[in-house]
């Protein structure tokens, strides 16, 4: 009956094993193995120069790794079909001399091998970009411009989709148009990795969450998983002033505007800062929380962190996706 096990198992989007890419002396992807579940999106996180551009340019065969593998869908990366993936690169380019409908009639003959054309218009209608479908790229803004990348980037209808930075430079209801089409994407069954500086957009977004810091993986897994891993160690408060230095047990303050951010040292009892802070002022909300994406992200990159040596990874719970 041969090995049953096989057809039930989950195919993954992309799979890479001890991935190491240098440049010089530059090691800029160290030992990375990451797994992207199908269907999912797979947030890329890390200050800059930490690996993300390149680990991307590796998966869409830009370069090749000195070490290591990469499988998209169970294949080899470079026996993927170029239609299979669609990549938006950070460093957007584009003919500029080309018509907007022309240039991505292109794209979508050559990557996707056919006539795209309604899809073209309904992309089109969808950006606001109607009027502008026979005006040269170089006459547009680079927030449109942008957007005419993206659309090249997804009329092959990719099974993958690769984003590098997508919302930079983009307006709200520009950057809530393109945030929509990309979840729609994953509800249509596309496979999404999405590399962003914007903490809210990988807590909102992403399913998974992966942090390159330093070229090697230090965290890997749900938002929860990873929060998990530092436990409830955060106090959100609003008081009459800002009266929250000093407190015992309190290690670091965050000012957030209106609420202070607390971070309480290990074993602390949130009670006892609670009775200091009503002592000094008048508090008008408190609460026990999980660490923000953006404070673990500071905790690991941040000044603190700068001269340390890079930690270890935290493979949280389901990290692996296996």
């Amino acid at each position: 009956m041969g090995n049953w096990d096989c057809y039930h198992r989950p195919m993954h989007a992309v799979e890479t094993r001890a991935l190491t890419k240098t440049f010089g002396d530059l090691t800029a992807v160290d030992d990375l193995s990451l797994t992207v579940p199908q269907g999912s999106v797979y947030g890329f996180i890390g200050p800059n120069g930490s690996g993300k551009t390149t680990t991307m340019r590796m998966l869409v065969n830009i370069f090749y790794p000195d070490r290591g593998s990469i499988a998209v869908f169970g294949e080899d990366s470079r026996a993927v079909p170029s239609g299979t993936i669609g990549y938006l690169p950070e460093e957007r380019g584009l003919y500029r001399r080309m018509n907007v409908k022309p240039l991505l009639e292109f794209h979508a003959e050559l990557r996707g091998g056919r006539n795209a054309g309604p899809e073209i218009d309904r992309w089109l209608e969808r950006f606001g970009l109607a009027q502008f479908a026979n005006k040269r790229v170089d006459t547009l803004s680079k927030g449109m411009s942008q957007k005419v990348q993206f659309i090249a980037a997804v009329v092959p209808e990719p099974k993958l989709l690769i984003l590098d930075e997508p919302f930079t430079g983009l307006d709200p209801v520009s950057t809530d148009v393109l945030r929509e089409s990309i979840l729609e994407l994953r509800r249509r069954g596309a496979s999404i990795i999405l590399s962003t500086h914007d903490m809210g957009v990988a807590e909102s977004m992403c399913d998974y969450i992966l942090m390159i810091y330093r070229g090697r993986k230090v965290l890997d897994g749900t938002l929860d998983a990873i929060q998990e891993q530092y436990g409830n160690d955060t106090l959100r408060v609003a008081a009459a002033n800002d009266d929250c230095a000093g407190l015992p047990g309190v290690e670091k303050v965050r000012d957030l505007g209106q609420i202070r951010e607390l971070r309480m040292t290990r074993g602390c009892d949130p009670q006892d800062v609670l009775r200091a802070l009503i002592a000094r002022t008048r508090v008008t909300s408190f609460s026990v929380a999980k660490p923000s994406l953006h404070d673990i992200f500071v905790r690991i990159a941040g000044p603190e962190a700068a001269e340390s040596s890079p930690p270890k990874a935290i493979a949280a719970q389901g990290g692996s996706h296996e």
